[in-house]
């Protein structure tokens, strides 16, 4: 494995991880990509580099597509009000709502129905 490689792997496995800290209460804040490129011991402007070359993304674009998935694996619990799952990943209720709304074209309350009519 190369060294690109080797950070986009290590940058994935931190995403994950500050996700299910922050889903199991470990963590409190969101982190930002600095914060990342800080845990993984170099420049912000290095991570993003090396994540677009290696992967052809964002290090954002992927950060947000994980936050998705755990936002969507969230909503699969009806025990947990939207607006707490909107803490939980550091949004306010209504931005929470339009972020979600921006990348899957439905809001988290009509995800939570077509995954109830499924079942």
């Amino acid at each position: 494995m190369t060294r690109p490689s080797d950070i986009t792997e290590s940058f994935v496995i931190l995403i994950e991880k500050h996700l299910d800290d922050l889903t199991n209460s470990k963590e409190e804040t969101m982190f930002e990509i600095e914060k990342f490129a800080e845990l993984l011991c170099i420049h912000p402007t290095h991570l993003s580099n090396t994540i677009k070359q290696v992967t052809g993304e964002t290090p954002c674009g992927i950060y947000q597509m994980k936050i998705l998935e755990t936002a969507k694996k969230l909503l699969s619990d009806e025990n947990l009000a939207i607006k707490e799952i909107a803490y939980i990943l550091s949004y306010d209720p209504s931005q929470f709502t339009k972020w979600f709304k921006r990348f899957t074209g439905e809001t988290p309350k009509s995800y939570r129905r077509s995954i109830a009519e499924k079942i």
